[in-house]
């Protein structure tokens, strides 16, 4: 039995004292003792690695005690697994070499047997559970297939993403299929995650408000619907789309366990378009970890009391900022865990 089980009683649903609170990409580079860990190893090495993995994913739970752990792992371990080349570039971020273009490209990405490409991810699983030894939750991730898609074609990050778009509206039968193929590999992946020791799941839709509200249900939601369903007896699964505010009625239809949202959607706007039944994740501005402690709990208390207690998850609208002050950070876990309704 987990001791904390506030993140999963707010993915249920039920009634809590206080809302549960974790941040996007807290596991990671605006924690010294994660850069101590980066000065000595390279990206991939970190992530395949399950004794770096697993410190790595607990390192801002003994710092802050968050109410849940997400996995330290990388959404792009998915197209390395398929047959494309994924380096993590200092100073650039992801570049994929090959980039997926054509039909003849597609026919050569392959689902791979998910238990033996990415046996590590599982390994840092069961290492980290033995440390968070039951006290919370761990969260286990992957990128939505529009997003992952996104990186496959553009072969780097992009402001528009334009081939990738090219790509899906000249050539959407190959683009369906790489879509396909890419959800397959993702619900085995995640489903192999749950049997390691994960308690939920979280789809992160990182590029999917680079697509109108039409494009959105072609190409991104009907993929991610398909993994909520393939996984929604396994885990709870919170669906999060960066921008994807025009989305959220339909988000809110599926059997997804709650719903993150960004900042720039109010909580008034996301429990009005989700029908306000729904658990919702979210949705503090990154940048506002910025503003002085004080400031920060003041608008923590705001944001709960605007979302309410209930049905509701505190988080970031997307990943922590790598130069937010350790202060900061705390000052925002603290002022959930002191919140009194």
């Amino acid at each position: 039995m987990i001791k904390n089980d506030l993140f999963l009683r707010a993915l249920k649903g039920e009634t809590v004292n206080r809302p549960p609170v974790w941040m996007m990409r807290q596991a990671g580079r605006y924690l010294p003792e994660f850069m101590a860990i980066r000065e000595k190893y390279d990206f991939f090495t970190r992530c395949r690695t399950p004794e770096l993995a697993s410190e790595i994913t607990v390192q801002p739970i003994r710092r802050y005690g968050m109410d849940a752990a997400i996995l330290f792992s990388d959404i792009l371990v998915i197209p390395q697994a398929m047959n494309i080349e994924v380096q993590m570039k200092p100073n650039f971020g992801p570049y994929l070499p090959n980039p997926v273009r054509t039909s003849d490209d597609v026919e050569r990405v392959c689902i791979p047997d998910v238990t033996v490409e990415l046996d590590y991810v599982y390994k840092a699983i069961e290492a980290t559970k033995e440390l968070l030894n039951n006290d919370i939750p761990l969260i286990g991730f992957a990128g939505s297939p529009w997003t992952i898609l996104c990186y496959c074609v553009q072969g780097q990050g992009s402001k528009t993403f334009d081939k990738a778009k090219a790509f899906c509206f000249t050539n959407p039968i190959a683009a369906h299929t790489l879509l396909q193929k890419i959800t397959d590999t993702t619900i085995a992946y995640l489903k192999e995650k749950v049997k390691a020791g994960c308690n939920a799941l979280q789809i992160f839709d990182s590029w999917g408000g680079m697509l109108s509200p039409t494009d959105y249900q072609e190409f991104s939601w009907r993929y991610i619907n398909q993994i909520i369903e393939a996984l929604k007896d396994d885990a709870p699964v919170i669906a999060f789309g960066k921008g994807c505010w025009f989305a959220l009625h339909t988000m809110a239809q599926s059997n997804a366990s709650a719903l993150g949202i960004d900042w720039t959607c109010s909580a008034r706007n996301a429990r009005y378009l989700t029908g306000g039944n729904m658990t919702l994740q979210g949705n503090f501005d990154p940048a506002r970890l910025l503003s002085p402690p004080m400031e920060i709990k003041k608008m923590v208390t705001q944001m709960i009391n605007e979302f309410g207690k209930d049905k509701y998850i505190v988080n970031l609208g997307h990943g922590i900022l790598p130069n937010v002050p350790l202060d900061n950070a705390k000052a925002f876990i603290d002022a959930v865990k002191e919140y009194n309704a």
